[in-house]
Order: structure tokens, then sequence, then C-alpha cells
């Protein structure tokens, strides 16, 4: 893409970790550490920088996610320059799981996701623990991650609020302790934070007043750090929250391919990959990708992964 301008977009795709994370076991002779090497460099090809792949959650909880096949995708894909490979890290054990793979800078040189909840409930739920106590154990994957010259993406879940029970209230964030994590997260040396909209509570209006909040706290500075991470229950709605983000100046986005992952406590699916592309180019943005590869990219993961794999919500845990 050349000089980034302030105006382009890094889009990075989810498809690989967070559909994976929900593939049953029953299925993972379809969802083979092949396959995803070989769509994981498919989507390299066709431009991608940033790519989540893998995800240290309990392979009871992610199957797919098991240490053997782990290796073999790391070791298949390979160490790639100038391009992040981020695998997620729910906790201390997950990280020397990270370590034992060679995934750091001596290795394959994989960026070292690390995430939690800006909702109590939420936490409690998807890692087991409170806040306090995964932001102290965060605080120390951190530091050792910073004596390892490790680069760290940051995520926070349920930033635009979380509904313990469907019909239920949505329980928000309170404002100054987000970006008291916001900031916690990019002074121990997280590259990006990325606010993830877990159950896709939150409409266009919503969406933006929090955002506007969040950069306006910092008198819109680092806001290209920021990234925005939205589920959805329908991908237009999505997009059209990813629109509203953009207009306030967030230039980072997750999808994923045909819009699939999501998570059991929250809305089944992501933005689709390919709408958010449309979106930007109807506009004029750009993304440094090949839409048209990442149409065939489409057709292949649907002719060989979704038409074959049932996912269903059966995990007690999101862990994304």
């Amino acid at each position: 893409m050349g000089e980034r301008d302030i105006n382009d977009v890094v889009i990075t795709d989810v498809t690989l970790r967070e559909y994976g994370q929900n593939v049953p076991a029953s299925f993972l002779h379809v969802f083979t550490p092949q396959i995803r090497i070989e769509i994981a460099l498919k989507l390299v090809e066709a431009g991608f920088l940033n790519l989540e792949v893998l995800s240290f959650a309990h392979p009871r909880i992610a199957p797919a996610m098991d240490e053997a096949s782990i290796k073999k995708i790391a070791e298949g894909i390979g160490r790639l320059e100038n391009v992040h490979l981020i695998t997620l890290v729910p906790n201390l054990s997950g990280y020397r799981r990270f370590l034992n793979c060679d995934l750091g800078p001596g290795g394959y040189n994989h960026t070292l996701g690390i995430f939690f909840s800006a909702v109590e409930a939420h936490n409690l739920l998807n890692l087991g623990r409170s806040i306090k106590e995964t932001v102290h154990e965060h605080g120390a994957i951190l530091r050792d991650a910073a004596r390892g010259n490790i680069r760290v993406a940051a995520y926070i879940s349920a930033a635009f609020g979380y509904r313990v029970h469907p019909e239920g209230e949505v329980l928000r964030p309170d404002d100054r302790e987000l970006n008291a994590h916001i900031d916690m997260l990019l002074d121990r040396g997280a590259v990006t934070v990325t606010l993830s909209d877990l159950q896709g509570v939150a409409g266009e209006k919503e969406t933006a007043n929090l955002l506007e909040r969040v950069v306006g706290a910092r008198k819109r500075k680092i806001v290209e750090r920021l990234g925005y991470h939205p589920h959805h229950v329908q991908g237009d709605r999505a997009l059209a929250n990813s629109r509203v983000a953009y207009d306030i100046g967030i230039r980072r986005f997750d999808a994923s391919m045909g819009g699939t992952g999501g998570c059991v406590t929250g809305a089944p699916g992501n933005q689709p990959t390919e709408g958010l592309l449309d979106l930007f180019e109807t506009m004029g943005v750009r993304t440094g990708i090949d839409i048209e590869k990442v149409r065939k990219i489409g057709r292949f993961v649907e002719q060989e992964l979704y038409s074959r794999i049932s996912l269903k919500k059966t995990a007690s845990r999101s862990l994304s």
C-alpha cells in the first residue's frame, strides 16, 4: 500500500482464531492444521498484514487449539516478516504455552494477544475471575513480554456493554474505568487496544457516543492505536457501526470471512470481511487488500469449512 495515509485503515481478519475456537472436536478432521495453514497464507497473499490465527484457550473449550496443532500451524505458516500473526492468551498458563510453542521473537514472532472484559459479570463468566485479578495477572505477563521484546495487542471485551440475560438490562462499563484500562494497557506496552462490542448491544448512536468519549479523553491523540471489534446479530448493523467508528477517527477494524465466529456469551458472528472491504472501497478508503482475492478465499472457505462444519454455541466461556 506504500506509505500510510491518515485515512487508510488496517483490517485484521480473525476467521482462523475466532471461528476456530468454535469448531467442535467432531469436525477436526475437516478443520485440519493443513487447511488452516493454507487459508492463512492465502489471506497474507491477498494483502492482510494482521491475522488472528491461534488461541491458547483450553482445548477442553476450544478443541482445535491443542498444543500439537498450534505447533504444526506455527511451523507451517513460518516466520513472516512485516506480517503480524496474533495468538490470544487468556492467562499466565496460556502465556507459558505461547513461549513453549516458540511463538516469541526468537521463533515464529507472533503478536501476543491479551484480553479481559470491561464488565465484571462477563469477565467472571469468560475468564473465571474478577477484572482486578485478571489485570494483576496480565501485569506480570506484560512485564515479561516487555523484557522479551514480544509485541502485544490488547483487547477489552464488552466495552459497549453486556447483557447477563438475552432480554435483560445492558450493563455498561464506567467511562473512567474503561479509559483507565486503555491507558494501563498502552502504558504497559500494548501496541494497540481493541474495543469489542461483544453482544452487538450498541447501535450507531451508542457506538458513536462511547468512541467519542474514549477518543475525546485523549484529546484525539493515539487514536491510531485504538481498534474496533463488533460482534453482530446482523452483519449490516456491524458494518454501519464501523462506518460510524471510522468517521470518529478509528482506523483499525476486525472482521471475519462471511461474518462467522462470534462467541458463546455474545452475538453469534462478526462483521464480514468481504462487506467491510466493500464498505471502504465505496468510501474511497485504502485497505491495501485485494478484494477479488478475498472473495475467492471466501468461496474456498465456504466450500471447505462452513458448508461442512456445524457450529453450535455449546461452551460456557467465549474467550474472545
